[in-house]
Order: C-alpha cells, then sequence, then structure tokens
C-alpha cells in the first residue's frame, strides 16, 4: 500500500547526505532498523522506487530519513536533492531490515550506518548502550554521518577507520579481521554488519574466521 507523505525538513548534515523530515500517515507503523521502499510524487518519478531506512524513533509523530546522494547515478537520490518543504513523497509499508538483539558490534561501510542510527539512538534514549560499540568504515572523515551525535551517545565505543585519508585521529585501513580482532576483545557477543556488498560479504567472512557463530552475525543478506 502507498501512502502520501509531505516533507516538513529537508536539508544537507554531510557534503552528499540528505536528512528529510516527513509527516507521519495515521496508524503507519514501523519498528527501529526497519526500511520502506520510497519515490518521489511527481509524475516521472513515482514509479522509480528505492529503499531507504527509518532513522526517526517508532514513537515519533514524525517520519525521519537520512539519504546518501548519488549525483553520478542520475537516479532518485540525486532527484531528491531538488525537492523542498511541501513536496510529497510515496512509500510503502515497512519491512524487513536489521533487528536489535542485545549488546554487541555494530560494524557499518558509509551509508550502511543508517540502520543502526534509529537502534542506537534509541539505546541512548533509553540509557541501555552500555555493551554497545560501533565501528564505522567510511573513505574520508567529512564521510562520516552523524558524527557530532555518535560521538555524544557512544564516547570511546564510536571507533572510525578511514579508506582513503590519513588522519591523526583516525585508523587508515579498513574493516578486515585483524581489525575486529584488534577492536573487540571479547568475541562472544553479537554482531550488527551493514554497508556495500563487498564489504558485508569481506566483513561476514571475517566473523566466521575469527569463529563468531553465525547465528551471532546479524545482517539484511544473510541468515
Amino acid at each position: 500500500m502507498a501512502h502520501k507523505i509531505k516533507i516538513q525538513e529537508i536539508g544537507f548534515i554531510t557534503h552528499n547526505v540528505l536528512q528529510i523530515k516527513t509527516d507521519r500517515p495515521s496508524g503507519y507503523n514501523f519498528n527501529l532498523g526497519q526500511a520502506c521502499e520510497m519515490s518521489i510524487n511527481q509524475p516521472k518519478w513515482k514509479e522509480k522506487k528505492r529503499p531507504f531506512t527509518f532513522t526517526s524513533l517508532p514513537d515519533d509523530g514524525y517520519l525521519q530519513f537520512t539519504i546518501k546522494v548519488y549525483p553520478d547515478h542520475d537516479g532518485v537520490t540525486d532527484q531528491l536533492q531538488t525537492l523542498e518543504q511541501g513536496d510529497s513523497l510515496l512509500i510503502s509499508d515497512s519491512w524487513g531490515a536489521i533487528s536489535y538483539e542485545g549488546p554487541g558490534v555494530f560494524l557499518a561501510g558509509g551509508a550502511g550506518v543508517t540502520p543502526f542510527i534509529a537502534i542506537i539512538k534509541n539505546l541512548a534514549k533509553k540509557g541501555e548502550l552500555e555493551g554497545n560499540k560501533l565501528i564505522f568504515g567510511n573513505q574520508r572523515e567529512r564521510d562520516i554521518i552523524l558524527q557530532s551525535d555518535f560521538e555524544k551517545w557512544l564516547g570511546k565505543d564510536f571507533i572510525n577507520i578511514l579508506s582513503d585519508e590519513h588522519s591523526s585521529k583516525f585508523t587508515h585501513g579498513v574493516i578486515d579481521k585483524q581489525y575486529i580482532k584488534d577492536q573487540v576483545a571479547d568475541l562472544d557477543k553479537k554482531f550488527y554488519v551493514c554497508g556495500p556488498p563487498p564489504m558485508m560479504d569481506s566483513v561476514y567472512n571475517a566473523l566466521l574466521d575469527l569463529k563468531v557463530p553465525k547465528k551471532n552475525i546479524i545482517t539484511e543478506d544473510f541468515d
């Protein structure tokens, strides 16, 4: 079922990440970490649906999405940045994605952090972040989504690694087997993984190599 929603606020929170706040249809429900199919309510775009994760909380009176824009794709995300307050979007009912199963390590690559935003925000709100850690891989520091929020919520348990930039603040490299081993003392916990498919494949296999049971690895794509 398609729901029409109107944009209340829209703007960039990094050089290439949009945050969109909309009204919320009456009776519309979703769970932490879930997503929906979204399209732009314009003749040329209304059939071009893309999945986006909710970054608002289920008990908020509005919906919020945090979306990386890809101008070179000439697609939906590029078009989203042309929208303004009052423009409308179409969304499907909520579905799937990643659910929180207890304290653990969130391993995110780029825009793959979006399913974790509402989960971590909700844990912070309830004072239940103890035992959780976010390891966030990006190309450059300017790509880090919600850096100040994650620093506020997680403190020393917010760890960044940059693949394309050397920085005195952050490690240079990627989230691989050795890096996970260096950063996580206790491997007997839940691991939540989301990012570009090559990153997810690599991290998933690294966790298996580290003898993490499959049942403790939570992703959108693996059983």
